[in-house]
């Protein structure tokens, strides 16, 4: 049987934030809720958050994570102190505790598996992973035997110099036999320069320890501060442009571009410079985006093109074009072959196949039929100050330029709105309608003063 607990009592003190450390964002996913992912597939039969600073609102954040325990530290005196606090939730329990921390968000599910394997087939009373880093400092170091068992971890502050030499870091990444685990936890001691009890005394106390040496050092990337998430966040983004690469996607400038982990490419996709996508957003085959496009929570077709558009919890259908300078909202549902250009925002709509709206309009809470022509500047005036009024324009029909749509309206099929129009009455089917006043010319008109 497997346990999994998740360090996240802490304050984050160096992050100068009012977010706990754990709830800072990372490429569109909290830092702890990236740690639980990165755990899930090992299908383990406890689930334990150690909370502590700000323990309500992190609570609140995971409320929909099925099975997550949350364990309260309070005050908040180390590692050892946190995982004290388990002492209760698992008396009885017999299995492995794997103990993570809610500020490593890189590890690869891969190498938390390979830990597991390792400590099950050595028999070890804990086994920790480790990594070799270039510049150690500020990380505990793992003394160890060539055969991989640890003798002593030793923090940074408490090392001495010629500790500090030695590059080989822990990760705070543990395995523990959790019955062993239990029965040393309260023999810590906070006889360190912290004054705190440290988990990483356990490794002393139990026999045997080893440690598993991960590949790739940056998955035991730790995050204290913002230029620390601002690394970690290089990294990910790294691994995501590689993946997609590698899946037949094009990135004309790959480092100017920002992906989440629920974004979906399809084959043939082009992505230009300075691109961002956000959320859950699928991209279809043969879409080209970009320069300068940001795609959140929205699904492209295929054969989509954008150019310096902000699509937003938005479904484009396949052959559309957006841009540039153009905004797709909340609800906008764009049908095959639409084409939405420069300064065009569109709110809650639904637009049939072919509709065109390419200059300086705004559309909100509109339903617009197939092959509508939308003339320049033209606007749906869909809020009366208290409540949104939806305007349904038929399949054929055209708009004059800087013609105001007054809501609640209908304008039937094949209606033609005259240029400079302002209509607050429905217009049935093949009408022309004119709602402007009369132009007047004063001739040699003279201003007074």
């Amino acid at each position: 049987m497997l346990a999994i607990a998740v360090l996240a009592a802490g304050k984050g003190t160096r992050m100068k934030s009012d977010l706990p450390k754990v709830l800072q964002p990372l490429a569109g996913a909290t830092l702890v809720e990236r740690v639980l992912a990165n755990c899930r597939h090992l299908a383990p039969q406890r689930q334990l958050l150690i909370v502590g600073h700000q323990a309500e609102r992190v609570e609140r954040s995971l409320a929909a994570v099925a099975g997550l325990e949350f364990v309260l530290q309070q005050p908040q005196n180390g590692t050892g102190h946190a995982v004290q606090q388990l002492l209760g939730p698992l008396d009885g329990f017999e299995g492995e505790l794997l103990v993570l921390n809610g500020d490593v968000p890189l590890l690869r599910p891969s190498s938390l598996e390979q830990l597991l394997e390792k400590h099950r087939s050595s028999g070890a009373a804990v086994t920790l992973l480790s990594a070799r880093l270039a510049d150690p400092s500020g990380y505990g170091r793992v003394f160890a035997t060539a055969d991989g068992s640890v003798s002593a971890i030793v923090e940074h502050r408490d090392c001495n110099a010629e500790q500090r030499r030695n590059n080989l870091t822990n990760a705070g990444i543990y395995c523990f036999s959790w019955p062993k685990l239990a029965a040393v936890l309260p023999q810590l001691s906070t006889d360190n320069n912290q004054g705190e009890l440290y988990l990483t005394d356990t490794v002393a106390m139990l026999s045997p320890a080893v440690h598993l040496e991960v590949a790739d050092p940056d998955e035991i990337n730790g995050i204290n501060d913002r230029l620390q998430l601002a690394q970690c966040e290089a990294v990910l983004q790294e691994r995501l442009r590689r993946h997609w690469l590698a899946e037949g996607v094009s990135f004309t400038d790959p480092a100017s571009c920002t992906l989440s982990e629920g974004t979906r490419f399809g084959r043939d996709v082009l992505v230009e410079p300075q691109c961002h996508f956000r959320g859950s957003t699928t991209v279809g085959d043969g879409c080209r985006i970009g320069p300068g496009c940001l795609i959140e929570n929205s699904s492209l077709a295929a054969g989509v093109e954008l150019l310096h558009a902000v699509v937003r919890d938005s479904t484009v259908e396949a052959g559309c074009v957006v841009g540039p300078f153009a905004q797709l909202r909340a609800g906008a549902h764009l049908g095959a072959g639409c084409r939405i250009g420069n300064f065009v925002e569109v709110k809650n709509c639904q637009l049939a196949a072919g509709v065109k709206a390419n200059h300086l309009s705004y559309l909100g809470d509109a339903d617009l039929g197939a092959n509508v022509n939308v003339g320049a500047g033209t606007i749906t005036a869909n809020f009366d100050g208290v409540h949104k009024h939806r305007t349904v324009i038929g399949a054929n029909s055209k708009t004059g330029a800087n013609s105001v749509l007054v809501a609640p309206i209908i304008l039937g099929e094949a209606v033609t709105v005259a240029a400079g129009s302002t209509l607050t009455q429905n217009v049935p089917a093949g009408a022309l309608a004119f709602g402007r006043a009369r132009q007047v010319v004063k001739q040699n008109y003279r201003p007074v003063g």
